[in-house]
């Protein structure tokens, strides 16, 4: 794992580079959801201490889980190989576990199918190809069921390609240099990126904020790591094993990012992305 100083250096190397492309950079905001948690992990093994947090968000032994696996391709198998999605959380003995999968839009929309989210407390999305899950759902009744859950105080979760798809840009591949797509942007203004340190990715975060000076902030969530987001309170909390980095535009310059390392413990303000109390 790369120590702090060495991510600091290699971010801050590349965006010296670019004083003349951030020069000037106006952030404009988005609508995004208005109260409920976000659990964002970037992908490794999902640490106890995270998945009993979603698991107390959504009720504790009183949660209602949906599993929704659709980004991985092994969503469309059939019985007991559908189990290893579910398992983990059966262990927790909440309410209820229950599986909710489709690849087809028109089935998403349909109002039976979203209705299933309103009977849960806790959405989690697993890992895979972030373009399934959006090619499934967004802009269906489904999406509209999310920001129900969400709005009555429900908790969305989710890892790797479950991460990818919190911010409405979103990253859906590319070593050095990103792709891009639309997420569902129940984070608002920022970009999220998973696998971050793992996989070297801070360069290809900075090259989406090159790309789009209208999102404010890039989150850069490492494996086995999660950012647990207070969307009523606008506060957010590290929990994990290594670290969460977060590249801002500053209008000085240089450097014209700011950069800053978060590790398991440390919270603050989603305005400031400062450090409030560890």
């Amino acid at each position: 794992m790369p120590s702090l100083s060495d991510v600091v250096r290699g971010v801050m190397a590349l965006g010296l580079s670019m004083v003349a492309l951030f020069a000037g950079t106006e952030v404009r905001g988005e609508a995004g959801a208005k109260a409920g948690h976000l659990v964002i992990c970037g992908g490794g093994g999902l640490p106890d201490p995270v998945r009993a947090r979603f698991v107390e968000l959504a009720g504790g032994p009183r949660a209602r889980i949906v599993v929704v696996p659709t980004a991985s391709e092994d969503a469309d198998a059939k019985g007991r190989e559908l189990e290893e999605f579910l398992e983990p959380w059966k262990k927790r003995e909440v309410a209820s576990v229950t599986l909710l999968h489709t690849r087809s839009r028109a089935e998403a929309d349909k109002a039976e199918f979203a209705a299933r989210l309103d009977e849960s407390d806790g959405v989690w999305f697993s890992g895979g190809d972030q373009s399934r899950v959006t090619e499934a759902y967004l802009g269906t009744a489904f999406e509209s069921g999310l920001r129900r859950l969400l709005a009555r105080g429900g908790v969305i979760g989710g890892t790797s390609a479950g991460a990818a798809i919190m911010s409405r840009v979103m990253i859906t591949g590319g070593a050095e240099k990103a792709t891009v797509g639309v997420g569902f942007g129940f984070l608002p203004d920022v970009v999220v990126d998973q696998h971050a340190l793992r996989r070297s990715r801070l360069n290809r975060l900075v090259g989406v904020l090159t790309e789009h000076p209208e999102v404010a902030a890039g989150v850069a969530i490492d494996e086995g790591t999660a950012l647990i987001v207070d969307l009523g309170a606008k506060r957010w909390k590290v929990d994990g094993a290594s670290y969460v980095v977060v590249l801002r535009h500053v209008k000085e310059a240089p450097p014209p990012l700011r950069i800053d390392v978060f590790h398991a413990g440390e919270e603050g303000d989603l305005g400031t992305w400062r450090v409030q109390a560890r």
